[in-house]
């Protein structure tokens, strides 16, 4: 029987080069918020797609209902959407920091809280909160996307202790910088690019991660280029 992974941020950068990985072998259901480009990345990448927005759990309720409908099921909740967020804090407009901390944080906890009811129901299953190496090591300003980090490092780790007797597995994945979109879509050049990983890199790690042997739990992966 394949296995039913959920992705959010699923249509663009890591969660979608890790979509187009899995699909030939599994059932992949990527989750965003804007329905066209789901649709578009779905027909491309031949894969299904739920419409919600991470910061809304009525949406995410909804949508995971969806997937329990079609499937009955999910092996595998990928917490891969993100934003971007840096600068002086003074500087920093409190929408920008809102943004961060819903996308970043909350948005995982309200997913891993819709799906804990179907794993325990089903008997298990495994999350993987896609963290960065911003949630282990901290820069000048990038208070607020530190915050954001490290509040979902604190949520993994106590969560990973709390599910553990369900025979439920959580991970924490902690990437460096990779070539995607991430930056500019939050309006910021990065100049330095070709020095950041390569976005299949870090989703064959992912691939590793969902694959592993249910008997086992990957309580944390970090992966950085070389010499960085």
């Amino acid at each position: 029987m394949k296995k039913v992974i959920l992705i959010s941020g699923g249509n663009d950068g890591l969660g979608k080069a890790l979509a187009t990985l899995l699909a030939p072998t599994a059932e992949v259901v990527i989750l965003g918020r804007n329905k066209e480009r789901c649709e578009k990345v779905a027909q491309e990448i031949n894969v299904h797609y739920v419409v919600a927005d991470v910061r809304d759990h009525e949406q995410i309720a909804r949508a995971v209902q969806e997937v329990k409908a079609q499937f009955g099921r999910v092996d595998c909740l990928v917490n891969n959407a993100g934003v971007w967020i840096e600068g002086l804090l003074e500087e920093t407009s409190p929408e920008s920091i809102e943004e961060a901390l819903l996308v970043n944080t909350l948005g995982p906890i309200l997913l891993t809280r819709a799906v804990i009811p179907l794993m325990k129901e089903q008997g298990g299953g495994r999350i993987i909160n896609v963290n960065s190496q911003a949630g282990l090591h901290v820069k000048a300003l990038r208070s607020v996307y530190h915050a954001s980090k490290w509040g979902l490092r604190g949520f993994t780790d106590s969560i990973r202790m709390e599910l553990s007797k369900s025979n439920i597995s959580v991970s924490g994945f902690y990437p460096g910088a990779m070539k995607t979109s991430f930056f500019a879509k939050q309006g910021i050049e990065k100049k330095d690019m070709p020095h950041h990983m390569d976005l299949e890199d870090a989703a064959q790690a992912l691939v590793f991660m969902i694959n592993a042997s249910d008997s086992l739990v990957i309580s944390e992966l970090g992966m950085k280029p070389m010499g960085i």
